[in-house]
């Protein structure tokens, strides 16, 4: 009987766990046996306590469950000094015939090492920042959407009663998926991505006509990875190896608004709450088709590619070009909601 081993790696997200039953369930029927394994990455790489049967028992009653019952870490065996010799040790003493991972670009792009190294490799697509080439959509997105637009709109109301311009801090560090779709959903009156840096003065200006319209309030939604026109920021906080701290965005965007157009401005960062809690709809049925369809390309031997969808089809794409670059937004639909701005 074929073992095969699951993980799940990188940050959490609404629907891992219905991959995991969807696998396992799929692999009953290919007489596969199951082989969970805990904590991304480092199970395979110190594999001692984490490992554990999955069964349909096992299984029961976690479709509807945020978070992982396997658990997660961004661990990157790469990192290491043979690292990834020892995964393919530890996969063999395992006695595994094939690895599915359930993750995002990091985890993915050591999958896809791997396979170049020999093993027996499938992906399945997880980030709710949806930036993952080679498909459409990555479960966790929806969720992620829903999450921010009850906020946005949640934040209309108290906006509109105190008349004051709200800021909405949403996840999203080198791709506006998030921030574009949660805006358009929600109203925003201005939206703010990584991909297209943004004039503070045209933000303002927009407010400024909301306000000379009679629209009192407004509602501006960041996303974390944000980036500003030249000369519009202050000298960025830096870590002891150079790197640009992230964070914080949105509070520097509201307090800018208020200083150049005397408007009240509070700021709401939504950070973590974006990754929990149960799935929507649509990712419990997109995350079991992945986990179903990543066990049926176990099945016919179909390595070194990763569940996708295309158009309504989940189709294999090579694990390569999943994790070959960042999927930024669509520049058409940033437009659709720069019509609505102001």
């Amino acid at each position: 009987m074929l073992k095969v081993g699951v993980l799940t790696g990188g940050g959490d997200c609404p629907g891992l766990n219905a991959v995991i039953r969807a696998v396992v369930r799929r692999a009953e029927q290919h007489q596969f046996e199951v082989m969970g394994i805990r904590d991304g990455w480092r199970g395979l790489e110190e594999p001692t306590g984490r490992t554990m049967r999955l069964s349909r028992e096992s299984t029961s009653g976690i479709l509807h469950v945020g978070g992982t019952i396997l658990g997660t870490s961004r661990t990157n065996p790469f990192k290491k000094p043979d690292g990834g010799e020892t995964v393919l040790r530890n996969i063999k003493e395992l006695g595994l015939g094939a690895v599915i991972a359930v993750g995002g670009e990091d985890t993915l792009g050591v999958a896809n090492k791997l396979f170049d190294l020999g093993a027996k490799v499938v992906g399945v697509p997880k980030t709710i920042d949806n930036d993952l080439s080679g498909t459409d959509f990555t479960f966790g997105f929806d969720t992620a959407v829903s999450i921010c637009t009850e906020a946005i709109d949640r934040l209309h109301s108290t906006a509109e009663s105190h008349q004051r311009v709200m800021v909405c801090e949403v996840m999203g560090r080198h791709a506006g998926w998030i921030a574009t779709h949660a805006g358009i959903a929600g109203g925003a009156d201005a939206i703010l991505v990584p991909e297209i840096p943004a004039n503070l003065d045209e933000v303002c200006e927009h407010v400024k006509r909301r306000h000379a319209r009679g629209k009192y309030f407004s509602i501006v939604v960041v996303a974390e990875g944000a980036k500003l026109a030249a000369g519009q920021l202050p000298p960025a906080k830096l870590d002891e190896f150079g790197h640009e701290r992230l964070g914080g965005i949105g509070q520097l965007v509201a307090d800018e608004i208020e200083k150049r157009t005397g408007f009240e401005t509070r700021v709401t960062v939504l950070g973590h709450v974006q990754r929990g809690g149960s799935p929507t709809a649509h990712d419990r049925v997109l995350a079991t088709r992945y986990g179903v369809f990543a066990c049926d390309l176990v099945q016919k031997g179909d390595f070194g590619k990763m569940a996708a969808l295309h158009g309504n089809e989940i189709v294999a794409v090579p694990l390569a070009e999943a994790v070959r670059e960042l999927k930024t937004i669509d520049r058409d639909l940033y437009s659709l909601a720069s019509v609505f701005f102001g």
